[in-house]
C-alpha cells in the first residue's frame, strides 16, 4: 500500500471542503517535517488553512508524542462536533502510530 496516493486523496478531500462549513483536522504522525511543511503550503495556496487544523508529531518527536497525536486530533474534532459543526479528520499515517 506504499506510494498509492492516499495522502494526495486526503489533501484533495480537504481542499474540496471549501465553502462547506466543515472543520478539517489533519493529523500527521511520524512524517518528515519537510513533508508536513509542503502539505501546509499546498493547503495555504488553496485557501484551505482557513478551516483546517494541522496536528503534527514528526518522525523526530518522541514516541509518546507520536502516540498521543491522533487522540489530540480526535479531541479537537469532538469539541467541534459537540458545537454542532461537521468535522473531517485525516490520520496520516496510522501505521506510524502502531509503531509508537
Amino acid at each position: 500500500d506504499r506510494q498509492t496516493g492516499k495522502t494526495a486523496i486526503a489533501l484533495d478531500t480537504i481542499v474540496n471542503q471549501k465553502g462547506k462549513d466543515v472543520i478539517c483536522i489533519y493529523v500527521a504522525i511520524g512524517q518528515k517535517a519537510s513533508s508536513v511543511a509542503q502539505l501546509k503550503k499546498t493547503l495555504e495556496t488553496h485557501g484551505a488553512m482557513d478551516y483546517t487544523i494541522i496536528v503534527n508529531a514528526t518522525a523526530s518527536d518522541p514516541a509518546p508524542l507520536q502516540y498521543i497525536a491522533p487522540y489530540a486530533g480526535c479531541a479537537m474534532g469532538e469539541y467541534f462536533m459537540n458545537k454542532g459543526r461537521d468535522v473531517l479528520i485525516v490520520y496520516d499515517d496510522l501505521s506510524k502510530h502502531a509503531i509508537a
